[in-house]
């Protein structure tokens, strides 16, 4: 399967990593290269504010594809709250920008460094929680990860982004705050 990654940080490769170790092509893509076509999953590895934009952009592009939201609407002033309205998430505001796509939440809940090793605090599996309404493109994003050392959970509808963005909001201040290290965060443990 081919995979398109928005993003070329710590995160956009520790992301194209495990889509790469699971037998799939990855392209990325950043603001000195313009992505002409898509692959049917789109990572969307970008801080919060250039999702409207990269939607707008993109719009025709993305129509028909399966686009994974990995931010965390953090307000990064204040590291003291997320930037959304509390009955919604980053991933829903992109789901209504992109109404012909499928939007997913994921990889908001991790780490770089934990993606990059396969481990959280060395020991636990990392485990990526996947969250949308469309069962067929979490079956998608989750059978194209399936060679990775990751371990993806269904997490539910996509409104349980906002739970996911409320966790990952606080594993970074966490991190942030050196409480943890940016190797640890929140694992599960099956």
């Amino acid at each position: 399967m081919k995979i398109s990654i928005f993003g070329k940080g710590n995160m956009g490769q520790a992301i194209g990593k495990n889509f790469g170790l699971a037998g799939n092509t990855v392209s990325y893509y950043d603001n000195q290269n313009h992505a002409e076509t898509l692959a049917d999953i789109v990572v969307m590895a970008v801080p919060y504010p250039a999702l409207a934009s990269l939607a707008k952009e993109y719009a025709d592009q993305f129509a028909g594809k399966i686009v994974v939201d990995i931010t965390n609407p953090l307000d990064f002033d204040t590291w003291d709250s997320l930037v959304v309205p509390a009955d919604s998430s980053a991933a829903q505001e992109l789901q209504q920008l992109l109404p012909n796509s499928t939007v997913l939440k994921a990889f908001n809940t991790t780490f770089a460094a934990t993606l990059q090793s396969g481990k959280v605090g060395g020991t636990a599996t990392t485990t990526v929680l996947v969250a949308g309404d469309d069962d067929a493109a979490k079956q998608a994003f989750k059978a194209a990860l399936a060679g990775s050392p990751l371990n993806i959970l269904d997490a539910g509808k996509l409104k349980r982004a906002r739970e996911l963005e409320a966790t990952g909001f606080l594993q970074m201040t966490l991190a942030a705050s050196k409480q943890i290290g940016w190797t640890g965060g929140f694992g599960v443990i099956k």
